[in-house]
């Protein structure tokens, strides 16, 4: 061609095929994964997981099938606008709660829910509409999300709201990425005064006293959680530490300065021996014992009391090389207090050696579809990966929870089978569930446990344009 020069531009080359896993490092795939610095869907429409900084722990964002693509949001991390005057910040779903932290607390804001981790993506907070310590006063994260972009699988960018796109947005927020790709997220911030909060703790020494104190610190206090000492028997099942909090105001914080921050990381695998039941026993009982039933009140930062495992790098690796399996359920409240205990007394009959359990007050539940709060009690824990056996007993807990009407937590979940999540399939409130997921559905094994697993039959989905095409022929055709 005269006059042309032509330019042969190389395609973009394939990533490398990576081991993906959640915290629990358990299970673990092998998929190709993308960091772009823009969130879009890949052209051609190949399913992709979602992924944001692999701090689920179970396979909610682990590819079902080798070599399957993994999009990690991380580099998406703008901060778009924010507005001082109400606390709104339009972000990408990319950045990370540890980065609003950096940014907003020393302005005076505070993220309105957070996890017991910082190294979250907000896009993760939507889809796994997380809860926290004051879940019993302000419910969970989606409760505070004004606007969502989200990238549905036929290509289209959608935006979504309490008041807009209504059935979209409640089947995004706890969704687990199953709607689409979320680009970013327009939520509010809280209001703080600086970054201390004051802390009381108290010894509690049974099961009914750490419910009741519970009870009572939720009306007074916005954070409340407990530890529980999961391999306590007989009359001391369920003693643990109340604990509960709130921000303090610069007069009780005083002229503190916030102490540099100590970082340690966890270099190797610890061996398995290392949580055995006979020294986690004896290292729970300790702790219990070394604080007492005394009141203590102090003040303390915001890391402490919300991210005290943020301070030791992989502590995930303490487990040992095949990891764990977090257990988190919801049980309702009208049950009372017994289907509790009986989770508890099979951990401590199975020895199930977990030295971080903890329980929490849940407030009603959200319109999300997906949501898994529930008013009521949620018990979490994480259990040493011992194979089968460790499965067995959490399939032995999830047949007690779906009994008395309870949930089991997606963004924690590895094994789950769909006979113990069958009974809450499609049956939220009295309301149809849309799983919105235009021209297929994410290559995540959560889409089988949310469709042929969990029905039992075969399943397939419909384009809600292909809905409406088929309605409108019927129509014409009456």
């Amino acid at each position: 061609m005269d006059g042309a020069v032509e330019r042969l531009i190389a395609p973009a080359p394939e990533p490398a095929l990576e081991d993906v896993a959640g915290w629990g490092r358990y299970p673990v795939g092998r998929g190709r994964v993308e960091r772009p610095e823009h969130l879009d869907l890949p052209a051609g429409g190949e399913p992709l997981v979602p992924r944001g900084l692999g701090r689920a722990y179970g396979d909610a964002a682990v590819p079902y099938a080798p070599g399957g693509l993994v999009v990690e949001s991380t580099r998406a991390d703008r901060i778009r606008s924010f507005d001082p005057a109400s606390g709104r910040l339009h972000c990408e779903a990319g950045l990370s709660l540890a980065e609003i932290l950096r940014v907003f607390v020393p302005r005076g804001w505070f993220p309105p829910v957070t996890p017991g981790t910082k190294f979250v993506t907000v896009g993760a907070c939507v889809a796994c509409d997380v809860h926290g310590k004051n879940h019993h006063r302000d419910g969970s994260f989606g409760a505070f999300v004004e606007r969502l972009s989200l990238c549905t699988a036929d290509g289209r960018r959608v935006e979504c709201g309490p008041d807009r796109e209504r059935e979209l947005f409640l089947a995004t927020v706890g969704g687990m990425g199953l709607t689409g790709l979320i680009v970013d997220v327009t939520l509010r911030l809280g209001r703080i005064e600086g970054p201390w909060m004051v802390l009381e703790t108290q010894g509690m020494p049974s099961l009914d006293a750490m419910l009741e104190g519970l009870r009572l610190s939720a009306a007074h206090w916005p954070y409340t959680v407990g530890w529980i000492d999961c391999l306590a028997r007989g009359a001391s099942v369920g003693r643990g530490i109340l604990m509960r909090g709130r921000h303090a105001t610069q007069v009780e914080a005083g002229l503190r300065r916030l102490p540099r921050s100590r970082h340690i990381d966890v270099p190797f695998d610890a061996p398995e021996w290392l949580l055995n039941p006979l020294f986690m026993r004896w290292f729970n009982r300790l702790y219990a014992w070394s604080h007492g039933t005394a009141l203590r009140r102090r003040i303390v930062s915001h890391d402490v009391f919300f991210y005290p495992l943020d301070a030791v790098g992989g502590w995930n690796r303490l487990y040992g090389r095949r990891g764990l399996l977090q257990y988190q359920c919801v049980l309702p409240r009208a049950a009372g207090p017994r289907p509790v205990a009986i989770l508890l007394e099979r951990l401590a009959v199975a020895g199930a050696a977990s030295f971080l359990a903890v329980i929490k007050d849940c407030g009603p539940a959200s319109d999300a579809y997906l949501s898994f709060p529930m008013e009521g009690t949620t018990l979490a824990l994480d259990l040493p990966n011992r194979g089968a056996v460790t499965e067995a007993l959490i399939h032995d807990l999830n047949a007690t929870v779906v009994e008395h009407g309870g949930r089991v937590y997606l963004a924690k979940d590895a094994v789950t089978r769909p006979e113990d999540f069958a009974p809450e399939a499609f049956t939220l409130r009295d309301r149809e569930i849309v799983m919105w997921a235009p021209d297929g559905q994410r290559d995540s094994p959560l889409v089988k446990t949310l469709t042929e697993k969990r029905t039992g039959v075969p399943a397939t989905a419909r384009n809600w344009r292909t809905v409406e095409k088929l309605l409108a022929m019927a129509d014409d055709a009456g």
